[in-house]
């Protein structure tokens, strides 16, 4: 049986076998073989095949993921699992800003909860950015379909377009700065993801209930694992439709 996924991808990303051959350091009619003989290639190759056509290494090989080290090493990433977003210490999120050194990357419709507790959030982010931490954050869009539709399943209805609205001025301070970038996005919210270097906290979502009440998993990357690489992923698929927040206005004051 072939492997018709990965022909099919590296068709669509219009390459050749000897392209991806030379591109992960690998023979030629060894890449033909991962496709005519559904080979399953070394750990090292996959990824470096999975990266260079821009894909999940599990979309292309399922199979990986049956074999004892990979489940053994995605089992060690779950941290902790949360009943709810509440469980999750307050403090703790403000730390993992706070530590970050390399990245930050916030996807939400609102993440209102983190900006309530701390007003100075747009500062906040500003310091980390000066120290190079490289810092992602996406909104929703408040004039997106979307987030109208979560706001009528969550029975909130409008509030969650205010809400965006909200979080993009919390977030004054953070706009034009250099390593800060501030997107909104209109795709569907299957989960909230909350990056901080290597740890990666996912606020999962069920259908009619709010975020806040929804489980919380929290991941950290282990070699070998794949849990915190897919919602990376996840996030970068969103980063890239996503479109580019302005600044708020600032509103006046009404003469009285």
């Amino acid at each position: 049986m072939s492997n018709e996924r990965l022909r099919r991808v590296i068709a669509n990303a219009g390459m050749s076998l000897a392209d991806v051959a030379g591109q992960v350091g690998a023979d030629p009619k060894t890449v033909e073989r991962w496709i005519t003989q559904n080979r399953l290639p070394h750990p090292r190759l996959r990824t470096a095949t999975a990266a260079a056509l821009g894909v999940d290494e599990v979309y292309l090989w399922p199979e990986s993921t049956e074999s004892p080290q990979a489940r053994s090493a995605s089992g060690a990433e779950l941290v902790r699992i949360y009943p709810n977003r509440g469980a999750v210490p307050a403090e703790y999120w403000y730390e993992c800003i706070e530590n970050a050194t390399e990245n930050i990357d916030l996807l939400a419709y609102s993440c209102t909860f983190l900006m309530d507790g701390h007003d100075n959030i747009g500062k906040v982010l500003t310091e980390r950015a000066g120290q190079g931490v490289q810092i992602r954050i996406l909104v929703g869009d408040p004039d997106s379909e979307a987030v109208f539709l979560r706001g009528d399943e969550e029975g909130i209805g409008d509030h969650m377009a205010a809400r965006c609205s909200l979080s993009a001025g919390y977030l004054r301070d953070a706009y034009g700065v250099s390593g800060i970038s501030i997107r909104k996005h209109g795709t569907t919210l299957y989960n909230s993801i909350y990056r901080f270097d290597n740890d990666i906290m996912v606020n999962t979502h069920a259908y009619g209930i709010q975020a806040g009440s929804n489980p919380v998993m929290h991941f950290r990357k282990v070699p070998g694992g794949q849990l915190f690489d897919h919602y990376v992923q996840s996030f970068d698929n969103v980063w890239a439709k996503s479109k580019a927040q302005r600044k708020p206005a600032e509103r006046r004051r009404p003469r009285r």
